[in-house]
């Protein structure tokens, strides 16, 4: 990558913001910012950053819930040459501490409501510069300090534009840091805004993490003179709320956050009638609870498919391919988008026929990842023969659409036999009695490993028994996929990134095995 001068000219994000002046940029707890002011925050950042000690080369990492100076720091971090690494703050000490050290950062950048994380992460890790966004107890008051910085762009000089490193969420494990490639992050953008079915007037609530998913979403936004409806945090209640304050026209959600609008009380009552597109990914989504949503809020619906490695849009479900009158369609993540090569992989390492389970493979300008930091053998794993192995395996039928069966490392080797557990959530999220599900295999001496479920009763449904669940799937896809066991929960944990945790329910069962097969 080569130095450039025109530093703004090397994030088209600090041109789009630049174009709309007084138009409304970010709603935030009740204020409006336009699209001048965030400009001009991320410039006096930019220069708060320096007249501190951070300047080029220098890598920080950040720590802060839903709030628009997240998306100023990053930016303004990216605008003089400074590395920058979010943290979940749903993530452990453990796995933070784990990240700075990983990444060779000697700096953070937080929320002042995580001020007790950060007191014990510097027990750990030397911290240089600690710097929060707004007054704490520790470190410099970053926003203070800005608002005595000019508005306009730094004086830096010749620098580059720092290589992202993102950690995955570490559900599998221990988080691993990807080395992005820039290209790939422009095609994502560029796919986003060609591919992405967006209202005329983009209006767009987002309420899972701006360092995950809905960050990217930023971008695409900005280039089309939208406004971001920022919640710091979701509940179905006031998602619903937003919709009809705001009229939102456009909305990023997770499926676990679907399920639970749809049991919200208010939805009866309040008016979404502004929603033209629901961009939902992330995690698989019910079928059934699906074909409800569409019934409820209309063909809104636009799934998308990708993970960090290949990021958002390896394959998309347009709104018009929701079509009630094919119901398996609902459980398709849709067909490639143009510009990239996907392809379904066996063991053997040859294409599976169509119909056949395989690992989506893909290959082209969206692959993110140029290595996994510090993992070489990894690295060559995951991109064997020139193709990103992605974990996901599923199958592609006549029309060309992919079905996530799971992922490689949920698989269940239960009496020598493969047992996908998204073909079981899938019919146990069929039963009316079921809001949310999530299937993993536990230690069995007789099987080696067992199904189990974990459910989540929908609301005046406690009548249901876990036998007749169990012998609902039974009836459906045989005693070789129905649970041996099943356990009714409030809640499923969910990850940081808003998908069932499913390390945090096989630690229940697995204790502290290094060995997760039996």
């Amino acid at each position: 990558m080569t130095d450039q001068t025109a530093a703004s000219l090397r994030l088209p994000v600090l041109e789009y913001l630049a174009a709309y002046g007084d138009r409304p940029c970010f709603f935030f707890e009740g204020a409006t910012i336009s699209y001048r002011e965030v400009l001009e925050s991320i410039h006096r950042i930019a220069r708060a950053l320096l007249t501190c000690g951070i300047g080029p080369g220098d890598g920080v990492a950040i720590l802060s819930g839903n709030r628009p100076e997240l998306f100023y720091v990053r930016t303004a971090a990216q605008l003089i040459g400074v590395r920058t690494t979010s943290l979940h703050t749903l993530g452990s000490v453990h796995d933070h501490a784990f990240i700075l050290r990983d990444a060779e950062l000697d700096g953070i950048v937080f929320d002042p409501r995580y001020e007790d994380i950060v007191v014990t992460l510097g027990t750990e890790v030397p911290l240089r510069t600690v710097a929060s966004l707004g007054p704490a107890g520790i470190g410099f008051d970053l926003i203070g300090a800005a608002s005595a910085e000019a508005p306009q762009p730094p004086e830096t000089g010749p620098v580059q534009v720092p290589r992202a490193l993102v950690y995955t969420g570490g559900t599998t494990g221990r988080p691993k840091g990807i080395i992005m490639s820039p290209t790939a992050q422009a095609f994502a953008a560029a796919a986003m805004l060609e591919h992405w079915q967006w209202p005329d007037e983009v209006r767009i609530l987002l309420s899972t993490p701006l360092n995950h998913a809905a960050g990217t979403v930023l971008p695409p936004t900005f280039a089309r003179g939208g406004s971001v409806v920022l919640l710091p945090g979701f509940s179905p209640d006031t998602w619903l709320a937003a919709v009809e304050q705001h009229r939102a026209t456009a909305a990023l959600i997770v499926p676990t956050q679907l399920y639970r609008i749809l049991d919200e009380p208010s939805l009866a009552h309040t008016d979404h009638t502004s929603l033209e597109t629901i961009f939902y990914g992330a995690a698989p989504c019910s079928p059934t609870r699906l074909a409800e949503a569409i019934r409820i809020f209309g063909p809104v619906f636009f799934q998308f498919y990708g993970q960090s490695e290949a990021p958002m849009t390896m394959s998309v479900l347009r709104k018009e391919e929701h079509d009630l009158r094919a119901p398996r369609r609902l459980s398709s993540c849709g067909r490639p988008v143009p510009g990239i090569e996907v392809s379904l992989f066996g063991e053997d390492g040859n294409v599976v026929p169509r119909g056949e389970p395989g690992e989506i493979c893909v290959r082209g300008p969206l692959v993110a990842l140029e290595s996994y930091k510090g993992r070489p053998a990894e690295t060559a794993a995951a991109l064997e023969g020139g193709w990103l192995h992605t974990g996901d395996v599923a199958t592609e039928d006549e029309e060309g659409f992919l079905y996530v069966v799971d992922r490689k490392k949920d698989m269940i080797v239960s009496g020598g036999f493969n047992i996908y557990p998204r073909e079981i959530e899938d019919c146990l999220g069929v039963h009316p009695a079921v809001g949310e599900v999530a299937v993993i295999g536990i230690p069995d001496e007789r099987w080696g490993e067992a199904v189990k479920a974990v459910v989540v009763r929908r609301p005046d449904h406690d009548g249901v028994t876990e036998n007749s669940l169990i012998d609902f799937v039974k009836d459906r896809l045989g005693s070789l996929h129905a649970p041996k066991s099943l356990d009714f929960v409030d809640t499923i944990p969910l990850s940081p990134l808003g998908k069932p945790d499913k390390k945090a329910l096989r630690a229940r069962h697995w204790g502290d095995r290094s060995r997760l097969v039996n």
